[in-house]
């Protein structure tokens, strides 16, 4: 039975959408809260089709597309809300299925204290994306790499650790040990070179893209004056949190990136473990990169204005455990720099009357 297009659709208060890869389930309530709308649409009909529904607000999980949907929604006048996948888990009622799913979307997207991802722009979509690209090129290379170093130690040869070592002394390997290894062999290490070469190339080309952008965006300008942070990750946060609206305080940016304890309390007694590891590993491992970089030079830790606490600290905490704390200290800077629209000023002096 065909739906008559003219069928008039009652009031919604909110829409829920399953998003699929070609096909979308779409659940609605009403003011009442009762199931006004249940259908199943093509993703190339989503514009058309509501077009003809009341506007109201629309709850979809962060998935791919999920940022492109939203702002297609936005122009029509509707309300998009994107919700963290498992936040919309415990309103699932029965079993699992695509119209289920869509509508607990629909009911998540109607709580007032539920954490809403914030909907990316193109440029940072644009953004994001070749840091993406950048993070699998230089995990091929270092899977490039080991192999290189696998096939070595079956010949029974072995390189010391570092890239630099290996790229220095590989020919003059296959060289002086060519009675040992294989014509077919060295011809694999020499390829495998030779793609470790190209890697290279495309990791350079798309650093260097990335450090044009940090130089020309001015969030990204602003960030660099936090120590240990440079264009890389600038523009990673740029890209993952745009100005910071989505987070109250500092705090939360740093709970955001999993860098705060796990927290397991009951019977009013705190009991905090090793840190959650929560939110965007990628931006996590930057600034822990960052931290670590920090604590190699002490003789520069007088010259931030967190230098005595750095001090201290370093004195009582295991260096690993100073890593994190510091790099939650860098985030909660960095989102305060980027929140506020003001430069770090790492040798803040309080001034004092005269």
């Amino acid at each position: 039975m065909t739906r008559n297009p003219q069928e008039q659709v009652p009031a919604l208060t909110s829409i829920g959408i399953d998003i699929g890869k070609n096909v979308f389930h779409i659940v609605g309530f009403d003011s009442e809260g009762r199931i006004a709308l249940r259908r199943k649409i093509k993703r190339l009909a989503l514009v058309n089709e509501f077009k003809k529904l009341p506007r109201c607000i629309v709850g979809m999980e962060a998935c791919l597309s999920a940022h492109f949907v939203s702002r297609t929604l936005r122009a029509l006048g509707f309300e998009p809300r994107i919700m963290p996948a498992k936040y919309t888990k415990p309103f699932v009622k029965g079993q699992k299925n695509d119209y289920n799913d869509a509508e607990a979307i629909a009911e998540a997207a109607l709580r007032p204290n539920l954490k809403l991802v914030q909907e990316k722009t193109q440029d940072q979509l644009d953004l994001q994306a070749l840091h993406r690209v950048r993070s699998r090129l230089v995990s091929r290379r270092t899977a490039t790499i080991n192999q290189i170093r696998a096939f070595l130690i079956e010949q029974g040869i072995t390189v010391r650790t570092g890239a630099r070592a290996l790229r220095n002394s590989l020919f003059a390997i296959l060289q002086n040990r060519e009675d040992e290894i294989s014509p077919r062999m060295s011809d694999i290490i020499v390829g495998l070179y030779e793609d470790w070469l190209w890697l290279d190339e495309r990791i350079e080309s798309t650093t260097n893209e990335i450090d044009l952008i940090s130089r020309s965006e001015s969030n990204c300008q602003r960030l660099m004056s936090v120590p240990g942070v440079g264009p890389i990750i600038s523009t990673a946060m740029v890209a993952a949190i745009g100005t910071g609206e989505a987070f109250d305080r500092g705090r939360d940016f740093g709970a955001w990136l999993g860098l705060v304890p796990r927290q397991y309390s009951t019977g009013g007694k705190p009991i905090l473990g090793r840190i959650s590891k929560r939110g965007s590993r990628y931006l996590r491992t930057l600034f822990v990169q960052a931290a670590h970089v920090i604590l190699m030079r002490p003789h520069n830790w007088e010259k931030f204005s967190f230098g005595p606490w750095l001090e201290q600290a370093s004195q009582r905490m295991h260096k690993n455990k100073l890593a994190a704390a510091l790099a939650n200290k860098l985030a909660r800077i960095a989102w305060s720099v980027l929140r506020h629209g003001k430069a770090f000023d790492m040798n803040r002096i309080e001034v004092t009357a005269v």
